[in-house]
């Protein structure tokens, strides 16, 4: 299970939930979100994509929708989030197959 799976999981999304948002996310494909999202994760794909690409401007453009601190949130979080992918692919390391996040399960 991967990260943003059990990030949605922990959020309240069941499987099917899940499985649909993940791929409308990787589809690239953003116009049916709200448009303060869809720039969210417009800027996340160029910082993920293009890190030199990702200039004042898009900086600018993140403050104004989602103001100073949330920005500074929302690009933190991208580059931490690309610096754990490319940590966790060069030690090969497999995804975990439970919900890390969950808290114990009930039986």
């Amino acid at each position: 299970m991967g990260h943003s799976e059990m990030t949605l999981a922990v959020a309240g999304l069941g499987k099917d939930e899940i499985s649909q948002r993940t791929k409308k996310l990787a589809s690239g494909e953003w116009s049916s979100f709200p448009p303060a999202e869809m720039l969210a994760f417009q800027k996340a794909y160029k910082l993920t994509r293009e890190p030199k690409a990702f200039a004042d401007v898009d900086r600018k453009a993140l403050v104004t929708v989602f103001g100073e601190d949330r920005s500074v949130d929302l690009i933190w979080h991208t580059a931490w989030c690309n610096y754990m992918t490319r940590v966790a692919d060069a030690f090969q390391l497999p995804l975990e197959r439970e919900n890390v996040f969950a808290g114990p399960s009930k039986k």
